[in-house]
């Protein structure tokens, strides 16, 4: 759905092709690389439509990715150009209709890439932000599906819509106006490439954050210096060892945290230190890892976006859909 797609925020393919339902319950056909291979290219049969992992491969998710995009915009081209006057079912209910297919990839995409991502994986994941991004913007940043959204939002009191609808106009046009839809199409141009950069760099922080964490772990080769662990915690450092290749050894990965839950139970300073500093310094130990210039190239680009779109910086604008409302609050 476009809501959840827009909240995450082209291709073509050859061989065969596979049936997409539009928003209007027609189809299209979509090539694809081999028909009926991708199980994304389907709703899920199992209960509530959870995703068939032990179906679905790395190689799948790119060419749905790609493909659920394409469908998307064609989706939402088509309720921009309808030439009947904008209503809250031609227009907001469409939207809402649209990206079925991006949105399904998506949600097991995000899933894999935060719980239980591999180098195939994060490499996709960096070639589609900026994709993804793009994709957003030629929705958010379309001056004609703007002018619908906006003549509904403006006419929403006549329109006697109930309580749910009517924040659903409110949410669209929202959405719209923060993305740059008022801004001039040179500013607009501008703004779509910041909003790529900025979708590379948080992917990219991502990727660099996760391998840092990895490369950080404390290796221990004296039991002695992990006094103060459980039997059990003792264990589980055992198998994280014998997992990296390092047998007869003990290993404590980082949490994604600063303070390490084991701090509080080794008594043996110098190891606690050693935990400390790896936690502390994972990802700032130069290198390809090192966070640092992805972070800072990141808030340059992120106050440039927020120069445009009219806002003091990020974060006055990131806060105006969050209860807090300014950062001043």
């Amino acid at each position: 759905m476009f809501r959840t797609v827009t909240l995450v925020l082209v291709g073509a393919f050859a061989l065969c092709a596979v049936r997409l339902v539009l928003a209007d319950g027609t189809h299209s056909m979509t090539p694809n690389r081999a028909a009926g291979s991708n199980p994304f290219f389907a709703p899920s049969t199992l209960p509530f439509q959870v995703p068939p992992f032990d179906k679905i491969t790395d190689g799948d998710y790119l060419p749905a990715i790609e493909a659920g995009m394409q469908q998307q915009l064609a989706e939402v081209q088509k309720i921009a150009d309808n030439p009947a006057p904008p209503t809250f079912e031609n227009t907001l209910v469409a939207l809402e209709k649209s990206g079925q297919l991006l949105t399904r990839v998506m949600r097991s995409f995000n899933l894999m890439t935060g719980a239980n991502t591999d180098p195939t994986l994060q490499k996709v994941e960096e070639e589609v932000a900026p994709k993804l991004a793009a994709n957003q913007d030629a929705i958010l940043l379309n001056r004609k599906l703007f002018k619908r959204v906006e003549t509904i939002y403006k006419e929403r009191d006549r329109l006697k819509l109930e309580p749910e609808s009517r924040w659903l106009v409110h949410y669209y046009h929202q959405q719209f106006v923060l993305a740059g839809a008022r801004l001039s199409e040179a500013d607009k141009a501008q703004l779509k490439k910041l909003n790529e950069e900025d979708a590379s760099l948080s992917a990219r922080f991502s990727n660099q954050l996760l391998a840092a964490a990895n490369a950080a772990a404390l290796v221990v080769s004296d039991e002695s210096e992990l006094a103060g662990l459980s039997p059990g915690q003792l264990q589980a450092a055992a198998l994280a060892a014998k997992s990296r290749g390092l047998d007869g050894k003990w290993v404590i990965p980082l949490q994604n945290t600063t303070q390490q839950p084991d701090l509080g139970e080794l008594t043996d300073r110098a190891t606690r230190e050693k935990l400390f500093e790896a936690s502390w310094t994972r990802a700032e130990r130069g290198g390809v890892d090192d966070t640092r210039p992805t972070i800072a190239r990141l808030a340059q680009v992120r106050a440039e976006e927020a120069k445009l779109l009219g806002y003091p910086d990020y974060a006055a604008w990131a806060l105006q859909t969050q209860m807090a409302g300014t950062p001043a609050n």
